[in-house]
């Protein structure tokens, strides 16, 4: 056969392609998910409320049964009563609508997340047009809704009809009964039918969420020149690129930073380079934690001030360990001599702040080799040839 024609959506949405859709409001989204949750809400909500609502409205009735002549006569009197008993009714209901709204608002949440995207509020003429219209009617979307109708009336229909049959016997006898003993029995089965019409659906929404997901994955494929295009477009935009190694830039910065109350020691040159050091028994040779330049200097000390850690100038080994180690790297052998010598003054420094005594002498003339050390290897460079 033939290779696969380039024109064919046969390749997954790629990560930007996902972001782009979610940006113009594009995702998955299940009506039967949101209708199932909105009446599970609310068929729980009259569960656990009816008691209070119950209260709530046989009050309202028994107070707006009430007949006061001076009220009756007085237009602004009745409008003030007509207000009140309103506002009672609705604060009766207020916790069931609650739970309603915070239904509504979840159930979307759980295929896309919460999204707001203003380009899906914009005008869209396209989908006025009536042969667009009927491609959509006779689409296999139009054709699983349709499917998905009559399943719902087949099924909501047998359920309701299975639930009356089954008490049948008891909605007879609730006609010798009394309104007060009747009503809470008529309440009670009414509940019970539509928590098992309620759960009927849970079995649409299980197939239906599922398949609104595969659409909608399906919908955002992409052709291999698409995918190119993408990859040659990210790759070679250069703004793109160094906003990329911008954000990298910072996270390394950022991550480097938490690691400096956790140094030992450090280093500095005092105000250009600063180096941070870490030495721990597991360790093969002390590492750096992090180090820099200038403003980014100024900020290691400045944390290491605040974390008590020992701040010691050493200009040749700070300008050493600046250049020849990288952040998360064990500093050289031809530096263990200097740092040695550093990391017993810390030792002693933290004895001496425990213990007390004579406060330890700062190391100075630290060994540092001369090719680790660049502007004294540039010096001595310069007298070799002023000398010749």
């Amino acid at each position: 056969m033939a290779e696969e024609s380039d024109l064919e959506k046969t390749e997954p949405a790629s990560p930007r392609r996902l972001e782009q859709a979610r940006e113009e409001g594009q995702v998955a989204r299940s009506r039967e998910l949101a209708t199932f949750a909105l009446l599970a809400a609310g068929v729980g909500g009259m569960w656990m409320l009816a008691g209070r609502i119950s209260e709530g409205f046989s009050l309202l009735m028994r107070q707006g049964m009430q007949f006061e002549p001076a009220t009756a006569m007085d237009p602004q009197r009745m409008l003030a009563h007509a207000v009140r008993a309103g506002g009672d009714a609705l604060l009766t209901i207020l916790p069931l609508l609650g739970l309603i709204a915070l239904a509504a608002l979840a159930a979307p949440m759980m295929l896309g997340g919460w999204l707001f995207s203003s380009k899906a509020l914009a005008p869209n003429f396209s989908r006025l047009d009536p042969i667009k219209g009927l491609g959509r009617v006779f689409s296999t979307q139009g054709l699983a809704e349709l499917v998905k109708a009559i399943l719902k009336t087949v099924l909501v229909g047998s359920v309701a009809y299975w639930a009356i049959a089954r008490d049948k016997d008891a909605v007879f006898g609730l006609m010798s009964q009394s309104p007060k003993t009747s009503l809470p029995h008529v309440g009670e089965m009414t509940i019970v039918c539509c928590a098992l019409i309620v759960l009927s659906l849970l079995l649409i929404t299980a197939l239906d969420v599922p398949f609104q997901l595969w659409q909608h994955y399906k919908k955002l494929r992409m052709t291999r020149e698409e995918l190119r295009q993408e990859h040659k477009e990210m790759e070679g935009d250069p703004h793109l690129k160094a906003h990329i190694r911008q954000l990298q830039r910072q996270n390394a910065r950022r991550r480097m930073m938490a690691d400096v109350p956790k140094a030992d020691v450090i280093v500095t040159n005092p105000t250009h380079f600063a180096v941070a050091l870490e030495y721990r028994d597991d360790m093969g040779a002390p590492r750096v934690l992090a180090k820099g330049t200038d403003l980014v200097a100024q900020r290691i000390r400045e944390i290491g001030v605040e974390h008590r850690v020992p701040i010691l100038e050493a200009p040749p080994l700070a300008r050493a360990l600046h250049r020849h180690v990288e952040i998360g790297q064990e500093i050289p052998a031809a530096l263990y001599t200097a740092v040695a010598e550093v990391l017993a003054w810390v030792f002693q420094l933290r004895r001496w702040r425990t213990e007390g005594g004579a406060q330890p002498n700062r190391p100075d003339a630290l060994p540092v080799p001369a090719e680790f050390d660049e502007p004294r290897r540039a010096k001595r460079a310069t007298q070799r040839g002023d000398a010749a």
